[in-house]
């Protein structure tokens, strides 16, 4: 199967700017790579001219081709080669049979990915995650300590009180079955599934009514059901790194205005921890947690766009004073 046969991200389509909206002069190739036996789906725009790579990861109620829409479309129309990686269990990757996904196999597929690309080219590759997605860059750039920037919509501890009981559905989510989940996992349960709709706040993931819609009846994004083994990893992931000695690279946070799920809030005191590399906050006006504003969507184009060519005059500095 291939995005050209699902009708869920073309009705999310609708909802976005025209200049937004995929033809059939200008849509993402799709390819595929195999990782441990995953058949991993990746919706690229390339470009061998490009100066740069900018590899997406979503979260936990989004895919690849929804990134493609509202980051990578846009990146690669001002010249940037964009790839977004369609995590094992959502989007069209194939998983392999008798697996259980947990959440360190996708911060591990992310830089086994990165190592990939670079063994192609050594053009810069800088990340962008959307909601868990942020995070994930976070680890990712952690484990790999080749990325020469991160992006994210949010950068969620999920250790910190305050995010675990706003994100979750509710209290009993948050207080109950977050900490059964461990003993869950370990008893013979890891395998069983909840909608993450029922985990999570997911009715908050966009703010315009007819993409909710689209998004709730697609399984492959926020309509997807998680095992309690992967809820268990990512409810109690640790970082790779404290923010403290995180010396990778910059962080830029797309954080959108009227965001109903990740206000600014919880992602303030994490990123308040990073004191080695240049940490940016870019408000993105009218946006919700999945942006299809007209507003917020331009105004995220141009933050990384800056973001990025900010980078890679620093990134050359080295070279010019040697």
């Amino acid at each position: 199967m291939n995005y050209s046969e699902q009708k869920a991200w073309k009705e999310i389509q609708r909802t976005l700017p025209e200049n937004y909206r995929f033809t059939d002069s200008f849509s993402p190739t799709e390819e595929w790579w195999t990782w441990k036996g995953h058949k991993i789906h990746l919706d690229c725009f390339r470009n061998p001219r490009a100066e740069v790579k900018v590899i997406m990861l979503h979260g936990v109620g989004t895919n690849g081709r929804q990134m493609s829409m509202i980051t990578g479309g846009p990146l690669a129309k001002n010249g940037y080669e964009t790839i977004a990686i369609d995590m094992p269990t959502y989007g069209l990757t194939e998983v392999a049979k008798n697996t259980t996904v947990i959440y360190d196999d996708w911060i591990e597929l992310g830089n086994d990915y990165i190592n990939y690309e670079l063994s192609r080219d050594s053009r810069p590759i800088f990340l962008y995650g959307l909601s868990a997605g942020g995070m994930e860059t976070y680890d990712v750039a952690c484990r790999n300590g080749k990325v020469k920037g991160i992006i994210g919509m949010t950068f969620l501890d999920q250790q910190n009180a305050d995010v675990r009981n706003t994100t979750t559905r509710n209290w009993f989510m948050s207080r109950i079955a977050v900490p059964m989940l461990g003993v869950l996992n370990k008893t013979g349960f890891g395998k069983v599934k909840i909608k993450m709709s029922i985990a999570s706040k997911m009715w908050a993931l966009c703010n315009n009514d007819t993409a909710m819609k689209a998004f709730m009846k697609d399984k492959t994004s926020a309509g997807n059901s998680c095992t309690v083994a992967f809820l268990d990893s990512y409810m109690h992931h640790r970082l790779l790194c404290s923010p403290e000695n995180f010396n990778v690279c910059p962080i830029l946070l797309t954080q959108p205005e009227k965001d109903r799920w990740t206000p600014l809030r919880l992602s303030k005191p994490f990123l308040d921890k990073i004191r080695k590399v240049d940490v940016k906050i870019a408000m993105l006006p009218d946006g919700g947690h999945y942006p299809v504003e007209p507003a917020a969507l331009i105004k995220m184009k141009q933050e990384i766009i800056a973001f990025i060519e900010l980078s890679l005059i620093h990134i050359s500095e080295p070279h010019e004073t040697s």
